[in-house]
């Protein structure tokens, strides 16, 4: 959610001139999230979180899912199947878009924070 309302805010906040999403510690970590998402994806490596959700589910007896949080609940919600390589394209694809709102709505300095 991070990743993906964190680009939303953004781009209206750039738009509206929000002073906070220009905040150097939330950009970098924005990118920085959606850098590891991408690194995972093209990796094939599923999401630490989502091993733990798994181990706690199966701990719980509850029912567990294979594969990735995101490709699962897509699946389940709009019975929309793609191959692993599908998601790891649009997962780099959102990376360009939070790329490009880097140029577009330019966080400060860390000097300015100070």
């Amino acid at each position: 959610m991070f990743v993906l309302f964190g680009l939303v805010l953004v781009i209206i906040g750039g738009l509206r001139s929000w002073a906070w999403v220009r905040n150097p510690w939330f950009r970098w970590a924005h990118l920085a999230a959606i850098g590891v998402v991408v690194l995972q994806a093209w990796l094939g490596v599923i999401c630490p979180l989502t091993t733990w959700e798994m181990a706690l589910r199966e701990r719980a007896g509850d029912a567990t899912y294979s594969g990735a949080f995101v490709a699962h609940w897509v699946e389940s919600l709009l019975y929309y199947q793609a191959p692993a390589w599908v998601f790891g394209l649009a997962y780099t694809v959102f990376g360009v878009l939070v790329a490009l709102a880097w140029f577009r709505v330019r966080p400060r300095s860390f000097r300015a924070v100070d």
